[in-house]
């Protein structure tokens, strides 16, 4: 009797515990099973599933599907996710929105992982250190390649056009030839920086503050045809028209300033020299800095603008890197293909553009 005594207690007992721990183990792991395909699907739908009013808002103003309510306690189970993809690496070591996105459980699966792996090599883990190449390079990681690929480019092409153009004064005029080569790099860096891809963890930007063209232009991505980042809402047509706008806008002032720079050192350094050498005869006269820093804002802005726009969010991103995605090397090589086409064809519009305006009546540039 009493050990069927004990079997009863111990059978009622173990009822009671299966039967309590049922409610607890369900409010537990429910929105911890449903944080987790959320999750995977902010990296897999991101473009698709339930738009957000005024698309384009980064991830930490994007409710994430899947997660039913609660949506704090989901959050810290998408946390849970993503400490496990860091194999025991501290949040902390995060950067800080980073960090703070991956607490707030809005931080997409691909985009974390997609941070270790570049982590891992010293100079890119140098650059994520930096908010905006790392907006840049979570959003591609092939983005230092195609600094490389376009800055080297611009420099070969320049470098050329200069000797060709000075011929035997070539090794002479280094200085005049210093000059521009850094004009180019300037404009070459610019321009695959401000229409390349991004994906920001943290939305500052989209508020605009007390900035009344930023206030104009939240939301917009910062190129017309990048594909939607994991974790945002699809973006709007005005907002990706913004973004041709705005890049313009910003491409001017770094044409303007640019020429500044290159046809001010260039002048300079040639009033110097004819100081020194009276006997000096510069190739060409000296040109107007302001209207030919004007001239170089117009045709950054609009020619170079449109250009690089869609070269890479259509070509690249949305053709190449499509269609040899797992073939880096494929995708490096057509991209300096195509990158060096594009310079050779801005070269050739730029020409014709100077001379539409009067400003030159032969002449070369980026």
């Amino acid at each position: 009797m009493a050990a069927m005594a004990t079997l009863v207690v111990r059978a009622q007992l173990g009822s009671a515990g299966h039967t309590a721990g049922r409610g607890p183990r369900r409010s537990g792991l429910a929105p911890f099973a449903r944080g987790l395909p959320a999750l995977r699907g902010t990296v897999c739908r991101s473009s698709e599933a339930e738009p957000t009013v005024g698309g384009g808002a980064p991830p930490s103003s994007t409710n994430n599907s899947g997660g039913g309510d609660g949506g704090d306690g989901n959050g810290g189970n998408d946390a849970a996710a993503g400490g496990a993809i860091l194999a025991g690496r501290a949040v902390e070591s995060l950067p800080a929105e980073m960090a703070e996105a991956l607490k707030a459980g809005k931080l997409p699966e691909e985009i974390l992982q997609r941070f270790l792996d570049m982590d891992r090599n010293p100079f890119l883990s140098w650059l994520l250190k930096i908010g905006g190449f790392r907006e840049r390079l979570l959003a591609d990681p092939g983005f230092m390649i195609k600094v490389a690929i376009e800055v080297g480019i611009g420099i070969c092409t320049k470098t050329t056009a200069e000797y060709t153009k000075r011929g035997d004064d070539f090794k002479r005029e280094l200085d005049f030839v210093l000059a521009n080569v850094i004009m180019a790099i300037i404009a070459d860096f610019m321009l695959v920086w401000l229409p390349a891809p991004t994906y920001a963890t943290k939305g500052a930007a989209a508020s605009g503050g007390f900035n009344p063209l930023a206030k104009v232009f939240a939301g917009c991505p910062d190129n017309a045809f990048q594909k939607v980042p994991p974790g945002y809402a699809p973006f709007s047509v005005g907002q990706r028209v913004g973004a041709v706008v705005r890049n313009g806008m910003k491409l001017f002032g770094v044409g303007f300033f640019a020429s500044l720079l290159g046809v001010g050192m260039t002048n300079t350094l040639m009033a110097v020299r004819q100081m020194l050498d009276p006997s000096f005869v510069p190739l060409n006269p000296p040109q107007d800095v302001l209207i030919m820093s004007a001239a170089y804002g117009s045709y950054m802005a609009s020619s170079s603008n449109l250009r690089y726009q869609i070269l890479a969010g259509l070509v690249e991103e949305r053709g190449i890197e499509v269609m040899f995605k797992s073939n880096p090397a494929a995708c490096a090589i057509l991209s300096f293909i195509v990158r060096t086409g594009n310079t050779f064809l801005g070269s050739l519009l730029w020409v014709d553009y100077i001379r539409l305006l009067g400003l030159q009546k032969a002449g070369g540039g980026h």
